[in-house]
């Protein structure tokens, strides 16, 4: 999505893909170190939970905490999200997905 030139709204779109990636990683660590998963309307209650499920818990929250923060922009917003927090959002992402596959594979 982030390669597609000419649509500014396909931004949105892959930033809201990489969002719902983080948040999936994040369940998947959740669930494999701890047996839970977060359950809350909000998911920024997912970070507090992922700050306790691993050593590197505050990394992990602290990325899910970005990813969040453009959550609005991207789901629900009138403007398209910058190239450049598109591109970070689809590094957070790969960050915690990578980190899942790690804990699914322990």
């Amino acid at each position: 999505m982030l390669e597609e030139r000419g649509r500014d709204e396909y931004l949105n779109v892959a930033v809201g893909l990489a969002i719902l990636a983080g948040i999936a990683a994040s369940d998947a660590i959740c669930g494999i170190r701890l047996g839970r998963l977060y359950r809350g309307d909000d998911h920024h209650g997912a970070e507090d939970l992922l700050l306790t499920a691993t050593p590197d818990g505050q990394k992990l929250a602290a990325t899910l905490r970005r990813l969040l923060g453009l959550k609005d922009a991207a789901h629900y917003g009138v403007l398209v999200v910058a190239p450049r927090r598109a591109y970070d959002a689809r590094r957070w992402a790969a960050l915690l997905v990578e980190r899942a596959a790690e804990e699914a594979e322990r």
